[in-house]
């Protein structure tokens, strides 16, 4: 009886914790949205205090100063394109490293980890010289290609080792009854990589819908800017509009959110099949 009694007041305590670090965490978000719907003043007077009274008006200029439909579609096109050549070029050269062991795919696949170690910063101004050369700077073909370079060393390290995990008879069997060795990666082992193709997806879209760097350095055209991009106007150098900026961060990052609450089910179910194919 005593055992049960400490049990569950570990239990409690876990919970208390749990239930702080939540609230630690949420804290911030609070702000963001509490001041979004507040004047500059209200801003300045307590920041900390609800509104008086609902006030979207901020929404209403943000909505128009930002011209949000065409950065929202800009950001859009740059996140979904570059997941799509994400997946599909790191998932076909890990299936290519993994199947088909040597020495030089191995040295590949250190190449490919060792560049995830590089820090941006390191190699801003190359990107920015070779991209001029190139003709890449100042589009969204080009951030694209961008994003292809910096995403496919994690995820091929992150397919590689999802890869392995496959039986590798499944595949012979595929080839035994004459299927060709693109039709065995697209028919066989690309449907069974759904649980990391889910995960892949969702890392790589919190990570290119909320960069600000990369955009930054290869767009410069007012009509082709990302949403940190137009952010990022409601900041000047002697003044910062903090009650538009505040409700254009609520509207930036709501599409995200509701990405990620969509793909929940996806991912519980990912990590559900991980654990029983491991």
């Amino acid at each position: 009886m005593e055992a049960k009694n400490t049990y569950n007041l570990r239990i409690f305590g876990l919970e208390i914790l749990g239930i702080l670090l939540a609230v630690l965490f949420l804290v911030p978000f609070y702000f963001v949205i509490v001041n979004s719907m507040k004047s500059f003043g209200e801003i300045l007077i307590n920041s900390a205090n609800l509104p008086t009274s609902l006030n979207f008006m901020n929404y209403t200029k943000v909505w128009s100063i930002m011209k949000f439909p065409q950065v929202f579609l800009n950001s859009l096109l740059v996140t979904v394109f570059s997941n799509i050549g994400l997946v599909i070029i790191s998932s076909m050269a890990a299936y290519r490293l993994v199947r088909s062991p040597s020495k030089f795919n191995n040295l590949i696949f250190l190449a490919f980890v060792a560049a995830m170690v590089i820090p941006f910063q390191s190699i801003m101004i190359p990107l920015v010289r070779v991209g001029s050369q190139i003709g890449i700077m100042d589009s969204i073909p080009g951030l694209v290609i961008c994003y292809f370079g910096f995403g496919v060393s994690l995820n091929v390290f992150l397919y590689h080792g999802f890869i392995k995990s496959i039986p590798i008879e499944v595949e012979e069997s595929a080839r035994v009854d004459g299927c060709s060795p693109y039709g065995v990666f697209w028919k066989i082992v690309f449907p069974l990589l759904k649980p990391m193709t889910v995960t892949v997806v969702l890392l790589n879209s919190l990570w290119i819908w909320n960069d600000f760097l990369l955009p930054m350095l290869v767009l410069s055209s007012p009509d082709l800017r990302t949403i940190p991009l137009a952010t990022f106007s409601f900041f000047g150098q002697y003044t910062k509009q903090w009650d538009l900026a505040l409700a254009a961060l609520v509207l930036g990052v709501l599409p995200i959110v509701i990405f990620f609450l969509a793909m929940q089910k996806h991912i519980i179910e990912g990590i559900t099949a991980g654990s029983v194919k491991g």
